[in-house]
């Protein structure tokens, strides 16, 4: 059976793809040892390359990475969360798979890899396959002829037509206008809650992801202070934020109520400009952290 080579350096990384042939399905996760869920995908990729045997040149290849130990590479590859499955031949991308669902994985796997022995042997689900039989599809349409009116003298509701004077069968659905308003509006008081606000996940003490951590210690090292908000403490600005900064993953990072963006570009901004963050320096390099509550005015669902 196959198994998962352990990636540590780029290096590592680099001489493990190049002794690869083009034709090899290279199987890329990304993972860190602090989430929980890396755990499920670690388990799901075990019993998929475990049903795929080894070949001489290989077919399939299965490679373990921890995204903050080889941060330039999950940044080649737009890795903004974990766990992140990338699936390449040949040096191109062909699919990114977001999360630990082992339908989803497995899927996209057997999509370029093609299927391995029956997994569901050992601990994953085997994929269902039905076929339906020609007396049923033959009943169901039946049913579905005899229910719209289509046999049986015309009394179905395939001849019904409702008149002028009949009730209403359901109620007319209210506008969600005033609500994404009212969403909008939190949205914009939010970005301007401090000179710099944060919208991470997890808080400053405790990220909840290594994207999160990386910007965090971003900031420290140049003294800002900054308000933040925890987005996974709230569903509504969650889904809002992504739609209003037009940004689909998080952090994001707002400055004088300006959208500067995620983690690679305050990096870039930093590489080109040293002194980017000069007019929001409160702190000496290194000591920068949480805005006071009083300078920031920050909503009571976003301050610490």
């Amino acid at each position: 059976m196959s198994t998962i080579t352990d990636i540590t350096s780029p290096s590592a990384f680099h001489d493990h793809i190049s002794s690869l042939p083009p034709t090899t399905t290279v199987i890329i996760s990304f993972h860190t040892p602090w989430a929980a869920p890396c755990a499920q995908m670690s388990l799901i990729l075990q019993t998929l390359a475990s049903s795929y045997p080894p070949q001489t040149p290989p077919t399939i290849s299965f490679l373990s990475l921890d995204a903050e130990a080889v941060p330039d590479i999950s940044e080649t590859y737009d890795v903004t969360a974990v766990p992140f499955l990338v699936i390449q031949r040949d040096g191109k991308v062909l699919e990114k798979v977001s999360g630990s669902g082992a339908a989803k994985v497995r899927a996209a796997v057997e999509r370029h890899a093609g299927k391995g022995g029956n997994t569901g042997k050992v601990g994953l689900p085997p994929a269902l396959e039905v076929t339906r039989r020609e007396e049923d599809e033959k009943e169901d349409h039946k049913a579905t002829a005899e229910t719209n009116g289509e046999e049986g003298g015309g009394g179905g509701l395939g001849k019904y037509a409702p008149g002028a004077d009949d009730p209403r069968t359901a109620p007319e659905m209210s506008s969600t206008e005033g609500q994404k308003e009212e969403l909008e509006t939190r949205l914009r008081e939010l970005v301007k809650a401090a000179p710099v606000m944060l919208f991470m996940k997890g808080t400053p003490s405790a990220p909840q992801c290594g994207f999160s951590r990386t910007i965090v210690g971003m900031l420290r090292e140049q003294g800002v202070r900054y308000g933040f908000f925890n987005i996974l403490a709230d569903d509504e600005v969650r889904s809002g934020m992504k739609t209003f900064s037009d940004w689909p993953t998080f952090p994001q990072l707002y400055a004088g109520g300006e959208f500067v963006g995620g983690l690679d570009i305050v990096k870039e901004e930093l590489e080109n400009n040293p002194d980017f963050f000069a007019d929001y320096v409160a702190a000496p390099k290194g000591k920068g952290g949480m805005a006071a509550p009083e300078d920031q005015k920050q909503p009571a669902t976003a301050s610490t």
